[in-house]
């Protein structure tokens, strides 16, 4: 089928150009290269004409008219303030009304030298002021949250913050209050900014109104050094830029992506980098005759870790964890079975399943672009499985909620109750508790069709048949699937081979270190996300090899610990859920720092072997997928089904060191129905502990309208609930604090 686009002429300054209908005249003119100054303007938000200053003069028109909002029609002629007197005359008009009020703090302001309202007042202004009153000024800032810092008499009016948070995050923000002269940015006292995309707002600001509350006063743009970089905090890949200054990290900016993340990024990937100077490990670090971790050299350290491995052989398990980049992942990958002689391998630092690993086998692994952020837009309907966009890949939920609100898509999601992210998605919710899961996916055929997507998160593989639930559903409906982890490293490590084919998954390695496991090399993984106790593991371990950025607890009990380069000091690849490659550079070149890939190689060295890149994948015998059995415990009395994930903003390792962003997370809530609340004596808005195992989290209780009966829900690993427990625990649920 073959698209016609309707087009018009139009000329701007003298140039005829053909256009298609509908075309903004300011995108006219950037089409010719012809600048026209602008604040409020955004190729991604609705035009508002709030800030006048892209006046142009329109041939039959008495006066000037805003480029930003005004469509060409057939015949149309434009003048900007190249070509016009009276474009030139009211765009300097507009300029002078903006300066009135505007303070001359150029040089202590975080905006300063990177600022269009500095370069138009330049290039568009008067070389002075007929301004001699005394300029309006506010008490400052004004905290809109702990990162969000606001200078009132700054503030153009242009209303980009309030558009991008309506527009595209969803979330409240400051509105614009009072009018004309009076005009102000104000906060709400009963809704407060919560949102995981505030930066971009400080980002997107014309002026220096809105600010980083970490990078204020922190340095000049200038004095920055900036590179190219891919975030390293999930899987969807975003394109970001990193400011270093005198071998520090200053600030991290959304980089455009077109294809990927646009223009925004979420507060997590733009703030949380600290962790990177947190703890680090400086030297290899060797177990003494007397037990104790004494500092040593590195060709001391590997060959002590190159000693033990040997005698641990083939009854070594890898456990690789989700940080690692491509590289990295394929060293681990051919560590294990060229150097190490050994299928125990597995990436997932968390709760998995043998039905997971074939899944990942058949319908993932090496599977590259066959579902795109383009397809999710595209898409007919969208069904969301074990997967809550917001918390677990925020630009996918941006571009889901672009899609949604458009009209375009449909989207659907198997979950416990309706998210405040699928909310925001107009989403429709297919109420499932943790045991319901199964049958409600083969349900949702009825919704899905060749023109959909079906996304599917890790935390399905804490149901039993599940993902084979999604694979029938997908093949039935020839709907697409694509998978999406939580962490930046698990797609690149599936495609290596960092997956158990003939050999332990993660849960079973734990469970079977000190017998049929001897020794372990364990890298960036965190023991509260391994579903088994790892730490009992490491200490049965006849030997034990870290590689790791800093301390940790796993660090503190292993035998040899290798410190590595952390992301900002090596170059490499991640790849993202849709199997796209993000490479980037190394941002400080920091001397002696290693990634895991040379440390390997290095140790594969002192034992006499070499470490090889092959495609796993095209030799492997991949297992078929059939349904785990389920084993379902019995719910007494009191208690009910756990069903959990994590908020995008937690206790996570690598937001560690950001205290202001700490401070903006989600606070922990827990949620029921209220025919389970009845059943259960739980008051809405009281104090609700739930316990398992010796363990128990406490948080406020909110009675969820709509949500499955039977089922509790909390949050994992966040500040008041650390219980950290996969979904479909059985936990007793009671009134009260600990």
């Amino acid at each position: 089928m073959t698209v016609t686009t309707q087009t018009v002429t139009v000329t701007v300054d003298g140039v005829v150009v053909e256009v298609p209908v509908g075309t903004l005249i300011i995108r006219v003119a950037e089409m010719l290269g012809t600048a026209i100054p602008r604040f409020c303007d955004h190729p991604l938000l609705d035009p508002v004409a709030a800030c006048r200053m892209c006046l142009v003069e329109i041939e039959g028109q008495g006066k000037p008219q805003p480029s930003c909002a005004v469509t060409v029609s057939d015949g149309m002629v434009i003048k900007t303030q190249h070509t016009s007197e009276m474009a030139e005359k009211a765009q300097a008009g507009v300029m002078e009304f903006l300066l009135i009020n505007h303070p001359l703090d150029c040089p202590i302001c975080d905006k300063g030298g990177e600022c269009p309202l500095q370069n138009q007042a330049m290039t568009n202004g008067q070389g002075e002021t007929r301004f001699e009153g005394t300029k309006r000024t506010f008490p400052k800032p004004i905290n809109v949250s702990a990162q969000v810092l606001l200078d009132r008499e700054r503030c153009v009016s242009c209303a980009r913050c309030t558009r991008f948070a309506d527009q595209i995050a969803g979330d409240p923000f400051i509105e614009l209050l009072e009018r004309g002269a009076k005009q102000q940015v104000g906060t709400s006292e009963d809704q407060p900014f919560d949102s995981y995309f505030s930066g971009n707002t400080i980002q997107i600001c014309p002026v220096g109104a809105l600010t980083s509350a970490k990078y204020r006063f922190r340095s000049r743009p200038f004095d920055l050094v900036s590179t190219p970089t891919a975030c390293e905090h999930c899987a969807s890949g975003c394109a970001i830029r990193t400011d270093v200054r005198r071998s520090t990290v200053m600030r991290r900016l959304a980089w455009d992506a077109p294809e990927v993340n646009e223009e925004w990024n979420c507060d997590k990937g733009r703030f949380a980098f600290p962790y990177t100077n947190e703890g680090r490990l400086t030297h290899p670090l060797v177990r003494d005759d007397a037990g104790n971790l004494v500092p040593a050299s590195w060709p001391e350290a590997l060959r002590v870790a190159a000693a033990g491995l040997a005698k641990t052989g083939k009854a070594t398990a890898v456990l690789s964890g989700g940080r690692v980049t491509v590289e990295d992942a394929q060293s681990y990958a051919s560590f294990a079975r060229d150097v190490l002689g050994t299928n125990d391998v597995d990436f997932r630092a968390r709760a998995v399943s043998n039905e997971e690993t074939a899944f990942l086998a058949n319908h993932v692994a090496n599977k590259y672009l066959d579902v795109t952020y383009g397809d999710l837009e595209a898409a007919k309907s969208v069904l969301l499985v074990s997967f809550e966009p917001e918390d677990e890949s925020p630009i996918v939920f941006l571009r889901l909620r672009k899609a949604a609100l458009s009209g375009t898509t449909k989207v659907y999601s198997v979950a416990p109750y309706t998210s405040a992210g699928l909310a925001k998605m107009k989403g429709t919710l297919l109420v499932a508790g943790p045991r319901e899961e199964v049958s409600v996916i083969a349900s949702a055929a009825n919704h899905l069709s060749s023109e959909s997507v079906v996304l599917v998160g890790e935390r399905a593989a804490q149901t039993p048949g599940a993902l084979t639930a999604v694979a029938d559903l997908v093949a039935k409906t020839g709907a697409k699937l694509a998978w999406i982890p939580r962490r930046a490293g698990d797609r690149g490590a599936l495609d290596a081979g960092l997956l158990p084919i003939d050999g332990l998954n993660t849960s079973e390695i734990v469970a079977a270190t000190g017998s049929a496991i001897k020794g372990l090399v364990v890298g960036g993984v965190s023991p509260e996300d391994v579903d088994g106790d790892l730490m009992t593991a490491i200490a049965n371990a006849q030997f034990v090899v870290s590689l790791e950025t800093r301390h940790t607890d796993i660090t503190a009990e292993a035998d040899v610990v290798l410190p590595v380069a952390v992301v900002t000091e090596k170059a490499g690849t991640f790849r993202n859920w849709e199997g796209r490659d993000r490479s980037f550079g190394a941002v400080v070149p920091t001397p002696g720092a290693l990634s895991d890939a040379d440390v390997l190689a290095e140790l594969a060295r002192e034992l006499g072997k070499t470490i090889s890149v092959t495609d796993f994948w095209a030799t492997a015998t991949k297992p078929s997928l059939k349904a785990e059995a389920a084993d379902i415990e019995a719910v007494g009395s009191g208690q009910a089904v756990l069903s959990t994930w994590r908020h995008l903003l937690d206790k996570g390792s690598l937001q560690s060191g950001e205290p202001y962003l700490a401070a903006t997370a989600r606070v922990a809530v827990v949620r029921v129905s209220p025919a389970t609340a009845q059943q259960l004596n739980l008051i809405d808005g009281g104090t609700a502990t739930v316990e398992c195992c010796g363990n128990s989290a406490s948080a406020p209780l909110i009675v969820t309208a709509g949500m499955a009966d039977g089922v509790v829900w909390l949050p994992a690993n966040s500040e008041g609930s650390s219980l950290n427990l996969p979904s479909g625990c059985v936990v007793t649920v009671s009134l009260g604090g600990n």
